[in-house]
């Protein structure tokens, strides 16, 4: 199973961008799907997952970023607005389907002040 996330790029400060994983098989196919995100010389964080109908957040990005899943591009999708820049970081995604998990190779995002 492989995951490929796009989207990332050079954003300024209280700017959007969109983040897309796309998998190798059905994105609905995944117990869980989540994006992570790792700053320079920090440990990688959970930023967002949804399983099912549920979505749950990091706090320091809930009321800014929304994760969803599209079933037309079969993508898992991150909108990221009023980003700021300790936002800045490479972002993977990764699926779970029961014991097993995937990930993609990341996007970088960098957000300008």
């Amino acid at each position: 199973v492989q995951l490929q996330a796009s989207g990332g790029g050079l954003v300024q400060a209280g700017g959007s961008l969109r983040l897309s994983c796309l998998p190798s098989r059905s994105i609905f196919s995944f117990n869980a799907v989540g994006w992570y995100r790792q700053a320079p010389g920090k440990a990688r964080e959970l930023v967002a997952w949804i399983s099912g109908g549920s979505t749950n957040y990091a706090d320091f990005v809930r009321g800014r970023f929304t994760i969803s899943r599209d079933k037309a591009k079969n993508t898992a999708d991150l909108q990221m607005n009023s980003l700021e820049p300790e936002d800045t970081g490479v972002y993977s995604c990764n699926g779970r389907i029961g014991w097993d998990s995937y990930w993609g190779q990341g996007t970088l995002v960098t957000v300008s002040s």
